[in-house]
């Protein structure tokens, strides 16, 4: 399936978020993430099924101020 991940593409066998984010290497960080503009939490990655075409964002936590 063809998706978008922070508006570069990508080709991934997978069918959930969850399974795209270990794909991506992003297994275990703290990351936000949304698919076509829509927050995912992290329980619910599981469940956020994706289809072809999809957009992906994911984005970590910074520090600063």
């Amino acid at each position: 399936m063809h998706i978008r991940v922070n508006g570069v593409s990508h080709d991934l066998h997978v069918t959930d978020l969850a399974q795209a984010l270990e794909v991506l290497g992003y297994r275990q960080a703290a990351v936000a993430t949304a698919v076509n503009g829509v927050f995912v939490p992290a329980g619910a990655r599981e469940q956020a099924l994706l289809s072809d075409g999809d957009a992906v964002e994911v984005l970590a936590p910074m520090q600063g101020g």
